[in-house]
């Protein structure tokens, strides 16, 4: 099949046959980059948190939109109204990429651009109309960025020179995609394993994502998330800002993939718990300025937690969804076993 540009070029009317192209990305900043770049097209985002809160199985759309703007208005009516239009925006941009010639997909390295790269692949191919041509830019580096976090952090230029790297999505990435979004989505944890473990090449940076997402199961250890355990071990070292330590526990990923407000929630659970790992010197719905400067210390029994005398989940109880799967209560089913790179399926004694 020949590229739509190379399909343009060859006619002689080129200004009347100019391909139309729709660029999907992975949040507000990248989209406005590639707006103010010289790239032609319309631009959309498809950017949901789905590292948090129920992601329901099956292909009912009523149903996912509002489960996911209920957990992301997080009780606020007004943000319900506000995250559900954004899910229509997205969907209908999604829904309309066959009127296009060409559709580029944006996507980096991170857990949270390889969850939505899967499911907006997985939508796409259930289109009864798929786009016409469908390429892919997804990047883990860019050229004299030392550390790179993700597409927004790139100027309109550097985005623009990404262009010639895009390359056509295969039915192998299309099937591996719509595979690992459906395990993903399963209330048992070992489908998704198993993909893991198996081959992900078609798709290369997904294997290392999924691990991180696996790696949030409580520890078979002491309880606690890897993102858990990385800020406590931040804090026994040292008091800080809420900012400081968002920044801090990032620096220890080996790709950032969880935004400020994600890790605010983290942060409140385990400072609201039974017996409080850390004392949080903010307001209970703060916005990110005044969380972010407010002071967090570790509590004594975080210390005991983090030293594994004290199990969290067994102290406080977890109350938590990882894809489709809901962990809740002091007893659960599935941990995280570091020193295994593996699930366990029981609870500590």
């Amino acid at each position: 099949m020949m590229h739509p540009a190379a399909q343009a070029s060859s006619q002689p009317d080129t200004a009347a046959e100019a391909p139309r192209i729709l660029h999907i990305t992975n949040g507000d900043s990248a989209a406005g980059s590639l707006r103010q770049s010289a790239l032609p097209g319309d631009v959309s985002i498809w950017a949901d948190v789905l590292y948090e809160g129920p992601v329901p199985a099956g292909n009912d759309d009523d149903r996912w939109r509002q489960a996911r703007a209920t957990y992301l208005a997080d009780g606020n009516p007004a943000q319900y109204e506000e995250a559900l239009h954004a899910i229509h925006e997205w969907e209908d941009a999604v829904d309309r990429a066959h009127e296009y010639d060409e559709v580029i997909l944006w996507f980096e390295h991170d857990l949270f651009d390889q969850l939505n790269l899967i499911h907006l692949l997985d939508r796409l191919s259930r289109r009864p109309e798929p786009p016409n041509w469908l390429t892919l830019i997804s990047v883990g580096a860019f050229p004299g960025v030392d550390r790179f976090v993700g597409l927004g952090q790139l100027t309109p230029d550097q985005l623009e020179s990404l262009i010639d790297v895009r390359a056509p999505v295969s039915r192998e990435q299309t099937t591996l995609a719509r595979t690992a979004w459906d395990r993903f989505r399963s209330d048992d944890p070992r489908e998704l394993e198993a993909l893991v473990a198996g081959d992900t090449s078609a798709l290369p940076f997904l294997g290392a994502a999924l691990t991180r997402h696996l790696e949030e199961y409580p520890s078979a250890y002491n309880g606690l998330s890897r993102t858990e355990h990385e800020l406590l071990h931040v804090l026994d070292a040292r008091a800080c800002t809420a900012g400081e330590l968002f920044r801090a526990v990032q620096d220890r990923e080996e790709r950032p993939f969880m935004g400020d407000l994600s890790f605010f929630r983290i942060l409140r659970e385990l400072a609201r718990g039974r017996e409080p790992l850390v004392t949080w010197d903010a307001p209970p719905r703060a916005g990110t300025t005044a969380s972010a400067k407010a002071d967090v210390r570790v509590t004594e029994v975080g210390r005991d937690v983090l030293e594994g005398h004290v199990d969290h989940v067994r102290l406080n109880g977890v109350d938590r969804w990882l894809g489709g799967v809901h962990l809740t209560g002091t007893e659960i089913a599935w941990r995280w076993d570091s020193s295994k790179g593996r699930l366990v399926s029981r609870t500590i004694s």
